[in-house]
């Protein structure tokens, strides 16, 4: 009877051919960490890649020709952005104009009758762009003239080439921004803004 459990005994001590099984529980977990590691490093160098693009192409829209060349200027960084690996690239880009910049991203003024700090309809405001509503950014859109501060943005959508997010059932397409504030140079007399009362009934 002991003759009989010995080889028992023994398979149950016996760790050979443990490797496999164990790898295989391993190896997901490895290769999700793996890619994680791969697509934050990707994400990061684009990031810093559209920056970059982003400032050369500002510093060339503030120029006098910059008005006429914006689209050759916008294609400059699309082709900046190719060699950096992204696949099925979207771009939306956004030039907001300020008269200086304290003005960047501040709300027009407005008469806050019910002293909650916040635009109700009805209110007075101050038109400062001129589309004729209150806005919560007063820039106007556009380039702009000299001397004008403005304010570049680039969105980027883009599939990642790491599989990480079709893995935990995600969608591949992912957003960055970039943007950077630069005054337009001084090749002319800078345009007076007309800011009129408007008091909607």
């Amino acid at each position: 009877m002991s003759h009989r459990k010995r080889p028992f005994a023994a398979l149950a001590g016996d760790a050979r051919g443990a490797t496999l099984p164990e790898f295989g529980f391993v190896l997901p977990i490895f290769l999700l960490l793996l890619f994680g590691i791969f697509d934050v490093g990707q994400q990061i160098y684009v990031q810093s890649v559209l920056q970059g693009a982003i400032q050369d192409a500002a510093r060339d829209s503030g120029l006098e020709s910059g008005a006429d060349q914006m689209s050759a200027i916008d294609q400059i960084v699309k082709d900046q952005m190719k060699p950096v690996a992204i696949t099925n690239p979207s771009y939306t880009i956004k030039r907001e104009n300020y008269s200086n910049f304290n003005d960047v991203g501040q709300p027009e003024d407005f008469v806050d009758k019910n002293h909650n700090d916040q635009y109700d309809e009805g209110e007075c405001f101050t038109d400062e762009n001129g589309n004729g509503i209150w806005d919560d950014d007063l820039g106007k859109n556009g380039l702009g003239g000299a001397n004008d501060v403005v304010l570049y943005t680039i969105t980027l959508s883009y599939d990642r080439i790491f599989p990480l997010w079709r893995m935990l059932g995600q969608s591949q397409r992912t957003t960055i921004e970039a943007s950077t504030t630069l005054r337009n140079q001084p090749f002319g007399k800078q345009a007076a803004r007309v800011a009129t009362q408007v008091c909607p009934t």
